[in-house]
């Protein structure tokens, strides 16, 4: 049987929509376990997405947990005598990338053994990526460490969970407007005959697929990762546009210089989507093919010396975590120096 709940509890810290009422019932709760064991005490702490290269990058972290320790302190005047809680605030992994759910997950581990922390509140939206959803596979990987964790029972209703409530509707529309877009692309706008024709195919095709089609149902970034995509297809034609000059110089060249050779790195993406785009992105560029992915590690056979160096400069993952993560998250480092990194150490 399982005990009460503890009062050395730890909130991870990002901007959200419900941050302000997940620090008030962190604040609740550490009142209440302090009055039943007389002491409790609240870690705020803030993992940075990529590495800071001096202290004003650390600026907009340290204003946020400054501004959330002004809340827990308000709230707190309110449930106990402050003297029986403490608040702590601390920015963490401002010298390393975290990419995954994983990453975030290690770094908050650590710190929470380092404080002798074993319950974490999350805040139902926590997005420290950006726009990728990662509180699911968080708690996942939070609790595969042996921390107790709870999502903050807020009472403004989530994105997250209206999505739950309305995601049938959403992915039927989404496989019904592909599925009806493709017939008449390709059918041609003949008359009415084809419009209601394309329109009853669309149907029975949602009706039967929509739920297997799509893991997740559309939110409101899919629109905003649509036309990021835009911008993103004619990247990716230009990438292939030169390779394919490339193989062409290298197939013509009298003494045939090709290099062959597995490679493998560890891609900053995550989800089935994002890593599809990206596997697929690199088979579709001449010298360069996809040949297995286990979890984020890519395996990818390279023709060409020239042609592995592109994959490991990194472009097309940076393209890529832009059309789903957003502008901000392409300031990564490459794989060669991730790599490289992993090997000073």
């Amino acid at each position: 049987m399982s005990g009460p709940p503890s009062a050395r509890i730890l909130v991870p810290v990002g901007e959200s929509i419900t941050l302000r009422n997940t620090v008030a019932y962190a604040v609740r709760e550490a009142a209440t376990r302090a009055e039943a064991e007389g002491a409790a005490t609240v870690h705020f702490a803030y993992p940075v997405t990529g590495r800071v290269a001096d202290q004003a990058g650390l600026e907009e972290p340290r204003a946020l947990l400054e501004r959330v320790e002004v809340w827990a302190r308000d709230d707190l005047g309110d449930e106990a005598d402050a003297s029986n809680v403490a608040f702590e605030t601390a920015v963490r992994a401002a010298d390393e990338y975290l990419f995954s759910p994983a990453d975030y997950a290690r770094t908050l581990n650590e710190y929470a053994e380092e404080q002798g922390l074993d319950r974490v509140i999350i805040d139902p939206e926590y997005t420290p990526a950006g726009s990728a959803p990662m509180v699911q596979p968080l708690e996942y990987e939070l609790e595969r460490s042996g921390l107790t964790v709870e999502e903050a029972p807020v009472e403004r209703p989530t994105r997250r969970a209206r999505l739950v409530r309305g995601g049938g509707l959403a992915k039927f529309a989404s496989v019904f407007g592909a599925s009806y877009l493709f017939y008449l692309a390709i059918g041609g706008f003949a008359g009415t005959f084809d419009f209601v024709t394309g329109a009853f195919s669309a149907a029975v095709t949602a009706a039967l697929l929509s739920q297997i089609s799509l893991s997740d149902a559309p939110d409101t970034r899919t629109p905003v990762r649509l036309l990021r995509f835009l911008v993103y297809a004619p990247f990716l034609l230009w990438e292939i546009a030169k390779a394919n000059v490339t193989m062409a110089y290298v197939v013509l060249h009298p003494s045939l210089p090709i290099d062959p050779k597995i490679e493998r790195f560890e891609a900053a993406v995550w989800g089935d989507l994002p890593v599809m785009t990206l596997a697929n992105s690199i088979t579709l560029t001449p010298g360069t093919l996809t040949v297995d992915v286990i979890d984020r590690e890519f395996h990818v056979h390279s023709l060409t010396r020239s042609s592995r160096e592109d994959l490991l400069a990194g472009a097309l993952e940076r393209a890529v975590r832009f059309v789903y993560y957003g502008r901000d998250a392409m300031a990564i480092a490459s794989p060669e120096e991730r790599r490289a990194e992993v090997d000073d150490e």
